[in-house]
């Protein structure tokens, strides 16, 4: 935490300012269920459905990044953020996942509902150490838990897809009486051609040029460039940090992920993705920025599309309206 900033500090700005955190209309929003019926050209492609969660298809194989299908990541589904877009698709469209990857134990990453659905689909879960027990209370059978430790791997038998658990700077908890009881982690996927980074949430660390000399190349390195602020920049990227831990990675194709989704932080909604594809062509760095729900082979993307200088205010009639306040 940086000098003269604490968390404690900002909580009057996070609970009643900032109308730009908020997008001022609607997101667009596309559905993947026809291009999912296709196969990859390359071998790899992505689909953003929002925040943290991806499916991320790699050499044939099918994995689903830390799925929140909420309206709201909280204990109670009345309080909370609440998502700023629909679900591009729901999980009942998903096509057959080969597995289901948990970085870590927060609200926003490991959402109690949508594990439920998903323990219907009798699919493996790879996890964090620790995390097993979370699961195993919301439905998933014990056999289909892999829980790893850092620089532990694994190979799935019936897919060949390989997971190694990697360090990455951050806390768990899903209460204020079970801090860092569990683990957090950053994660690589192995196909048998690809491999993917996936950052989970995490702050700046050394660690990072560790796991990029020891395990890069990647082919496609998603970072979290969202909800950040000096506060509490040793535990999550922001956008600048993003392009320093691609590079201690060691490069390849840049997605940024959570934003976009959820009111987390202090920034305006868009912040984090305009400020990382300013800087990003500057330094010369393959960046992609997927609408939601567009599932797109990194390879074959030559541009950045900055969809959300597009979200133009609601009309009068689509507008919400403000409930009164007391004088």
């Amino acid at each position: 935490m940086r000098k003269g900033t604490s968390v404690l500090s900002t909580m009057p700005e996070f609970l009643f300012g900032g109308a730009a955190r908020r997008p001022p209309g609607q997101l667009p929003i596309e559905s993947p269920r026809d291009t999912w019926l296709r196969p990859s050209d390359s071998g790899l492609r992505v689909t953003w459905l929002g925040h943290s969660t991806v499916l991320v298809e790699i050499d044939g194989r099918r994995v689903l990044t830390d799925p929140v299908w909420a309206d709201r990541i909280s204990p109670f589904p009345f309080v909370g953020p609440r998502r700023f877009h629909a679900t591009p698709i729901s999980i009942d469209e998903l096509p057959p996942l080969d597995a289901v990857l948990v970085s870590h134990d927060h609200y926003d990453h490991l959402d109690a509902p949508t594990v439920r659905d998903l323990a219907r689909l009798d699919v493996p879960f790879v996890t964090s150490l620790g995390v097993g027990s979370r699961l195993e209370a919301l439905g998933i059978a014990p056999e289909h838990i892999v829980e790893l430790d850092w620089w532990e791997e694994t190979t799935l038998p019936k897919s060949g897809l390989g997971f190694t658990a990697t360090p990455s700077r951050h806390f768990s908890g899903r209460s204020p009486f079970d801090r860092n009881r569990t683990l957090w982690s950053s994660w690589i996927l192995t196909g048998e051609k690809h491999r993917v980074f996936f950052s989970g949430d995490t702050g700046l660390t050394t660690e990072l040029a560790t796991i990029g000399e020891r395990k890069g190349p990647f082919d496609l390195v998603m970072l979290e460039v969202g909800a950040f602020h000096e506060a509490w920049g040793d535990i999550h990227l922001g956008p600048d940090n993003a392009l320093i831990a691609h590079r201690m990675l060691g490069g390849g194709t840049l997605l940024p992920v959570h934003w976009g989704t959820f009111d987390l932080a202090l920034h305006g909604w868009d912040e984090p993705a305009e400020t990382l594809v300013s800087r990003a062509e500057a330094l010369g760095i393959h960046v992609i920025t997927p609408r939601l729900g567009r599932a797109v082979e990194p390879v074959q993307l030559d541009r950045v599309d900055p969809w959300w200088r597009e979200v133009a205010p609601a009309t009068l009639e689509e507008r919400p309206v403000a409930p009164a306040r007391s004088a």
